[in-house]
C-alpha cells in the first residue's frame, strides 16, 4: 500500500525545512523528499561558512519580481524578529556585521541542526536521498514517484530552489512541476553573480586580479555602494553582484569610482603639480589600476601638462565608467536564481497554486530574488511560513 500523508514537500533546503516543521508542528503528518546526499548544503557554504541567516531590514524594496508586491505578505507575517526568535531559542550565537547582515558567530551547521530540531519537533519524514521520477494529481491529491518508491499527499509544497551552484543538487525540478500543471514560468537566470570583461576591457584590466576599491555601481534602477573587486575575468565584489541583478545583456554599469570625491574639483586643485597625473589620481584609488585607468583615458602626462579638457574629461569618467560586460560567470558561481514561478499564479497569502489547489511553491524557486546580505534567506523563511501555517491550519 503506498505510504500517505498530509503533505510532501520536495526539497529540503532552507524553505523546505522550514515549511515541513511547521507544517508538522501544526499537527499534520508530513513527508520531506531530497535527493542530494548532503542536508541543506547551500545553507553550509552561505556567508563563507558563517550563514547569513538574515538582515535587520529585510522588506519588499530588496526583493526583484515580476510582481513586487508579491512578497509583501508572506514578508509581513514572518519577520526578521521572527527568526531571530528562533535562532536565539536554539541558543545559537550571532553577530550583525554591516547593513543589518546577521550571521553565526560558530558555523552555519547550527542552523542546519536548528531546521532539523524542529522538523523533529513536528514529527516530520524523511526520504532522501531520492531522486523524484513523477508527479501526478488526482481525485485523492498528489503521487509523487521516486527512487525510493512512490508517496502520495492532499498537499503538495514545491521547495527545490533555483538553478545556482549545480555541484551542491540544483536541479530544475520545480519549473518542471511547475509547467506540467500550466503555471508560467519567468524565465530562470544567473543572479548575485561575477560579471566577465569584454576582450577590450580585459586586455587592460585582466591583470588587475584582487585589486578592490569602495564604488558606487548603478544599472537599470539598482544602485549599490559597497566594495568593487578585480578579478581575472571581470567584476565581482558586493556592489557588483547585487548590481548583477539587474543587469542584461548589452547592459552598462555606471561605476562611480569616487563616490565621495569630487574628481574636477580635486585634479584642478592639483593643476600646477609635475606629478604624472596617474601618481595623484594613485592617492585615491589603488595605484595599480589609477595607472591603467589614466592610460586607457589618454591622462598619461604629468598634471601640469594636461590639458583642461583631458582633465575634465577624466573627472567625468571617475564618476561614470561605464562597463559593458561580455557576460556573467553563470551559474556555477551564482548565488540566487533570477525568475521561477509566476507569482501572478500563486496566492501571496498561501503561496498555493490558483489554478491547482493544494499545489504550493516557496523559497527560491519562486520569481522573487533578494538584494545581497540574508535577504534571501529571509525570503526563504517568510515564504516557508507563510505556505506551512496555511497547510496546517494555523492561519
Amino acid at each position: 500500500m503506498t505510504p500517505r500523508f498530509d503533505a510532501i514537500v520536495l526539497g529540503a533546503g532552507a524553505a523546505g525545512m522550514l515549511c515541513a516543521a511547521t507544517i508538522g508542528q501544526c499537527g499534520r503528518r508530513v513527508l520531506l523528499v531530497d535527493h542530494f546526499p548532503r542536508l541543506g548544503e547551500k545553507i553550509r557554504i552561505s556567508g563563507g561558512g558563517r550563514c547569513n541567516f538574515t538582515n535587520r531590514h529585510a522588506g519588499p524594496q530588496h526583493y526583484l519580481s515580476r510582481n513586487p508586491r508579491f512578497c509583501r505578505s508572506a514578508l509581513a507575517r514572518y519577520t526578521p524578529q521572527d527568526f531571530v526568535a528562533l535562532v536565539d531559542r536554539h541558543r545559537i550565537a550571532w553577530h550583525e556585521k554591516t547593513l543589518g547582515q546577521l550571521f553565526c558567530d560558530g558555523s552555519a551547521t547550527q542552523i542546519i541542526a536548528m531546521l532539523q530540531a524542529e522538523c523533529d519537533a513536528g514529527g516530520v519524514h524523511w526520504l532522501r536521498p531520492v531522486d523524484v521520477t513523477a508527479v501526478a494529481r488526482g481525485p485523492a491529491g498528489f503521487r509523487v514517484e521516486t527512487s525510493g518508491g512512490a508517496v502520495e499527499a492532499s498537499v503538495l509544497v514545491v521547495a527545490t530552489g533555483g538553478l545556482s551552484i549545480p555541484k551542491i543538487g540544483a536541479t530544475p525540478l520545480g519549473y518542471r512541476i511547475a509547467e506540467q500543471f500550466g503555471l508560467p514560468v519567468v524565465t530562470p537566470r544567473a543572479g548575485l553573480v561575477p560579471l566577465v570583461f569584454a576582450p577590450d576591457a580585459l586586455a587592460r584590466y585582466g591583470e588587475l586580479s584582487g585589486v578592490s576599491l569602495d564604488a558606487e555601481v548603478t544599472c537599470n534602477g539598482g544602485r549599490f555602494r559597497e566594495a568593487l573587486l578585480l578579478t581575472h575575468r571581470g567584476l565581482s565584489g558586493p556592489a557588483v553582484l547585487q548590481a548583477s541583478s539587474y543587469w542584461r545583456p548589452g547592459d552598462a554599469l555606471h561605476v562611480d569610482l569616487l563616490p565621495d570625491r569630487d574628481a574636477e574639483a580635486a585634479l584642478f586643485a592639483e593643476r600646477r603639480s609635475r606629478a604624472q597625473v596617474a601618481t595623484v589620481v594613485g592617492e585615491w584609488l589603488p595605484k595599480r589600476f589609477a595607472q591603467a585607468f589614466c592610460e586607457t583615458e589618454g591622462a598619461t602626462s604629468a598634471l601640469d601638462q594636461t590639458p583642461d579638457r583631458t582633465l575634465r574629461q577624466l573627472a567625468s569618467r571617475l564618476h561614470d565608467w561605464p562597463v559593458t560586460p561580455s557576460g556573467s560567470v553563470g551559474w556555477s558561481k551564482a548565488e540566487v536564481t533570477l525568475g521561477g514561478i509566476d507569482t501572478d499564479a500563486l496566492s501571496s497569502k498561501t503561496l498555493e497554486a490558483r489554478a491547482v489547489p493544494g499545489l504550493h511553491f516557496v523559497g527560491e524557486v519562486v520569481d522573487v530574488t533578494g538584494h545581497l546580505g540574508g535577504f534571501n534567506f529571509q525570503w526563504a523563511w517568510a515564504s516557508a511560513v507563510a505556505a506551512g501555517r496555511a497547510i496546517g491550519g494555523a492561519d
